[in-house]
C-alpha cells in the first residue's frame, strides 16, 4: 500500500509528494517527513540522469524461438516427410524387383489358392508386382495420395488404410476365390483405399464450402486406371481392388469429420 502520492509535471522531475499522515507537500527524495516524521519510503530514491526517480522494473523474459532448421521459413514450419508413403513405395519397388530376381522363390510371395499355414504371404504378395506397368500404376497413386493423406492425417492412418485395402483385399480374395492355380498378387487394393480415403474427404469439404482446390476428374481417371489394372495383369484381384474402395469410404469418412 503506497504511503504517499506523487505529483509529476509534465516532461520534467517529480515536484513533490503528499503525505499521507499529514498532508504535507515534501521532497521525493526524502524517506521521512520532516514535519510529522512519518516513514515515506524505505531508501533514498536513485535518480536517473534527467533528475528523476529511478525507479527498478523487470525486465520481461523474451520468448525464445527455437533455432532455425536448414531451408525453414521464419514464422513458417515445413510438412513433415511422409515417411510412411515412403515406406509402402519402397517396399512396392524392392518386391518389384525382387520377382526379376533369382534370390527367393517366386512362388513363396504370392498367394496360390488358399494359403493354409503360410498366410504371412498375403502381407509380401500386396508388395509383389509381376508387371512394370501395373507397378509403376500402383506405387504412382500409393505415394500420391498416401502423402497427401499422410500429410494431413499422420502416417498411421496411411499405414493401417493400405493394410486393410491392400492386403486385406489379397485375403478375401484367397478365401473367396481359393483356386489352386490362381496367382494373387498386387497392392491395388491397398493404392485404391489411400485414393478413396483422399476423395472422401475433399468431396465433404466441396458440398461445404462449395469450392475445392483438389482435381477430383483427375483422380477419377487415376481410380478407373487402377481399377482396370485386372485387364493389364489377371494376378491382379478384382476383388481386392473393391475391398480398397470399400475400405477407403468407410474409414475416409471419420478422418474428415475428426479433420473438419
Amino acid at each position: 500500500m503506497r504511503l504517499y502520492n506523487r505529483v509529476v509535471s509534465a516532461g520534467g522531475p517529480d515536484l513533490f509528494v503528499i503525505c499521507k499522515s499529514c498532508g504535507s507537500e515534501v521532497s521525493p527524495y526524502i524517506t521521512e517527513c520532516p514535519y510529522c516524521g512519518n516513514r515515506l519510503r524505505k531508501r533514498a530514491p536513485k535518480l536517473d540522469r534527467d533528475g528523476r526517480v529511478a525507479e527498478k522494473r523487470r525486465r520481461l523474459r523474451s520468448a525464445r524461438l527455437p533455432r532455425l532448421r536448414a531451408g525453414e521459413i521464419p514464422g513458417l514450419r515445413p510438412d513433415v516427410r511422409p515417411y510412411a508413403t515412403l515406406l509402402l513405395v519402397a517396399a512396392g519397388i524392392v518386391g518389384a524387383l525382387i520377382w526379376r530376381t533369382t534370390l527367393v522363390v517366386k512362388l513363396n510371395l504370392v498367394v496360390i489358392g488358399k494359403p493354409t499355414g503360410q498366410w504371412w504371404k498375403v502381407v509380401t504378395a500386396a508388395f509383389t508386382y509381376d508387371n512394370a506397368g501395373v507397378a509403376f500404376a500402383v506405387l504412382g497413386t500409393v505415394a500420391l495420395y498416401g502423402w497427401l493423406l499422410e500429410r494431413r492425417h499422420g502416417p498411421l492412418p496411411v499405414l493401417a488404410l493400405f493394410a486393410i485395402g491392400g492386403i486385406g483385399g489379397i485375403a478375401v480374395t484367397a478365401l473367396v476365390y481359393p483356386h489352386p492355380t490362381h496367382i494373387v498378387l498386387g497392392g491395388n487394393g491397398g493404392a485404391l483405399a489411400l485414393l478413396t480415403a483422399w476423395t472422401v474427404g475433399q468431396v465433404l469439404e466441396w458440398r461445404e464450402t462449395g469450392d475445392t482446390d483438389a482435381d477430383l476428374i483427375g483422380t477419377a481417371v487415376i481410380a478407373a486406371v487402377v481399377l482396370l489394372m485386372p485387364l493389364a495383369d489377371p494376378n491382379v484381384s478384382w476383388l481386392a481392388g473393391g475391398v480398397g474402395v470399400l475400405t477407403g469410404a468407410t474409414v475416409g469418412l471419420p478422418l474428415a469429420v475428426l479433420r473438419s
